[in-house]
């Protein structure tokens, strides 16, 4: 009498295995996308506070007008050296694989900023993020693909 085998055989066993690693050459780059997708996201909805924290804090200090810097918007008194309007997170300029650049324009005769820039660049373009973001005082977000963006890009629909 023949005993009776128990357990697999080593083909079976390497017939699973390549069926979970075509499974994974399928999904890794899916999920690489995904994340791609969700830090462009998060870059946008960054430059989309920075927007509305601007000019809230242009109408809280009208004698300065926009910020000269990000740090004033973040945590602090209430007032127009520490407005309190986002949070320390974005203070850091560095969030979701992007790197944020805020720049404040000179301020004119009277000591008002009028204008600044504020840019999202992917830390490692393609693996990080793609695309570039550039936001001004008009409020219109900006995109670039394959640089940084710039006042002359594509506005984010």
């Amino acid at each position: 009498m023949k005993k009776q085998q128990k357990g697999f055989s080593l083909i079976e066993l390497l017939i699973v295995v390549a069926i979970i690693l075509i499974i994974a050459a399928i999904a890794i780059p899916n999920l690489l996308k995904a994340r791609i997708s969700a830090n462009e996201s998060s870059a946008v909805g960054t430059v989309r506070t920075i927007s509305t924290a601007t000019v809230q804090y242009s109408a809280q200090c009208p004698a300065l007008g926009f910020p000269a810097n990000v740090t004033v918007l973040g945590p602090g008194a209430g007032d127009c050296t520490g407005a309190g309007i986002i949070d320390a997170v974005l203070v850091t300029n560095t969030k979701s694989g992007y790197n944020f650049a805020y720049a404040a324009g000179a301020a004119n005769a009277a000591g008002v900023v009028t204008t600044y820039t504020y840019n999202a660049d992917p830390i490692n373009r393609g693996i990080t993020g793609q695309r570039s973001f550039y936001l001004d005082q008009t409020g219109v977000i900006r995109y670039n693909q394959t640089a940084a963006a710039a006042a002359g890009d594509l506005a984010l629909q």
